[in-house]
C-alpha cells in the first residue's frame, strides 16, 4: 500500500447537489507519488468539490476515491494523520499569536508527541518565515502572513501527502516565491504535493505534473512538459508593415495571423518543414521592414485556452 505509484487515485467520481448542479462529473484522476501536482482550472470548475471528497469532508454522489492506497471516506482516521493540508484559507483563532494557534493545532493531532511539540511548531514556523512575527496576534496577520501560517499548520509533521488549495492566495511576489521554493523542497523531501490554483504561471514553474478541470469535467491531465509541448508556439513578427506581413504570412498557409496593435503581427508557428530563417528572408524580399522575428514557445496558457476552448482566468 505504501509503495502504490498513485498517492491519489479517483475513479468515476462525481458530485451532484442538492438542486441537481453536477460539480464534479465522472473523475478518473493519478497523481503519482513524488510528484508536484498542480490541478487547474477557472473558478467553479469543481476543483475545491473535487479536494473536499478526497479529504473525506463530503461523500461523492458516485464513484470512488483513494488516498494513500486507501478508500475515502472510508479510511479517513487512518490515513489524514499521513497528510497535510490546507483548504478554503486557514481557521484561525484571532486572539491566538501565531505560534499558540500551531501549538493548539498540533495539540489536537492524536499521533502528535507533546515531548517535542515546541520544537516542532519553531520549525514550522521558521520553515514559512514566522520566527518574528510568531509572538503576534494572528487578528493582526495580513492575509499573506494568514496563509503562511495555514501553510505551517500543514507541516508540523512530516507528511507523505500535502494538499494545498490555492496555496499562495493574498500573497506578494515575493511571498509566493518563497511559497513556490519551499514546495520544491519538500518535494525534494520526498512529499506529495497536490495544489489547485488558477495561476497557470504558479503551475509552470513548480509542479511537475497537472490535470485541468473545467466545467466539472477532467480535461486533460499528465507531465507538464508535455502538455505545454502538445500546443503549438507563436511566431511574433514586429513591422511597421503589419498588413503585407500578415498577407504573406497567410499565402503561406501559415494559420491563425493576426495583427496584434501597431507594430506586430502574430500567429501560429509554421510547420517544422518550414524553414523560419526562408520564411523572414521572404518576408524581407517582400519589402517588409522586419524589426523582430521572434519564435515563442507554447506556454502553459496556450495548451489550456487550446483544450478547453475559452481563455483562462488568471487572475483571480
Amino acid at each position: 500500500m505504501g509503495n502504490s505509484p498513485a498517492v491519489i487515485e479517483t475513479s468515476g467520481l462525481s458530485k451532484r447537489f442538492r438542486g441537481g448542479q453536477l460539480a464534479v462529473n465522472g473523475l478518473d484522476l493519478t497523481v503519482p507519488r513524488g510528484s508536484v501536482f498542480g490541478f487547474l482550472g477557472p473558478n467553479g470548475s469543481g476543483k475545491t468539490t473535487t479536494i473536499r471528497m478526497l479529504m473525506g469532508l463530503i461523500e461523492p454522489t458516485s464513484g470512488t476515491a483513494r488516498l494513500l492506497g486507501s478508500p475515502m471516506p472510508k479510511a479517513a482516521r487512518a490515513v489524514l494523520p499521513r497528510v497535510g493540508a490546507l483548504i478554503e484559507g486557514p481557521a484561525l483563532y484571532g486572539f491566538l499569536s501565531g505560534r499558540d494557534n500551531l501549538l493548539r493545532y498540533d495539540a489536537a493531532d492524536p499521533t502528535a508527541d507533546p515531548r517535542t511539540r515546541t520544537a516542532r511548531v519553531g520549525a514550522a514556523l521558521d520553515r514559512v518565515g514566522l520566527t518574528a512575527a510568531a509572538g503576534k496576534k494572528a487578528r493582526a496577520y495580513s492575509l499573506g502572513m494568514k496563509q503562511r501560517l495555514g501553510l505551517a499548520s500543514a507541516l508540523l509533521q512530516q507528511r507523505e501527502l500535502l494538499v494545498l488549495d490555492e496555496p499562495t492566495n493574498g500573497l506578494d511576489p515575493q511571498g509566493m516565491r518563497e511559497i513556490r521554493s519551499l514546495i520544491r523542497e519538500l518535494a525534494e523531501d520526498g512529499t506529495t504535493v497536490f495544489l489547485s490554483s488558477h495561476l497557470l504561471d504558479e503551475i509552470e514553474q513548480v509542479c511537475t505534473h497537472a490535470a485541468v478541470m473545467n466545467q466539472g469535467r477532467l480535461v486533460v491531465q499528465g507531465e507538464v512538459a508535455e502538455l505545454a509541448a502538445n500546443a503549438r508556439g507563436r511566431l511574433v513578427v514586429t513591422t511597421p508593415d503589419t498588413g503585407a506581413a500578415a498577407r504573406l504570412l497567410k499565402e503561406r498557409g501559415i494559420a491563425d495571423v493576426a495583427v496584434a496593435g501597431e507594430d506586430r503581427v502574430s500567429s501560429e508557428l509554421p510547420p517544422d518543414d518550414m524553414e523560419l530563417a526562408d520564411l523572414n528572408a521572404e518576408l524581407v524580399r517582400a519589402g517588409v521592414r522586419v524589426r523582430g522575428f521572434t519564435a515563442e514557445r507554447a506556454s502553459l496558457e496556450d495548451a489550456f485556452v487550446a483544450l478547453t476552448g475559452e481563455g483562462f482566468d488568471v487572475a483571480g
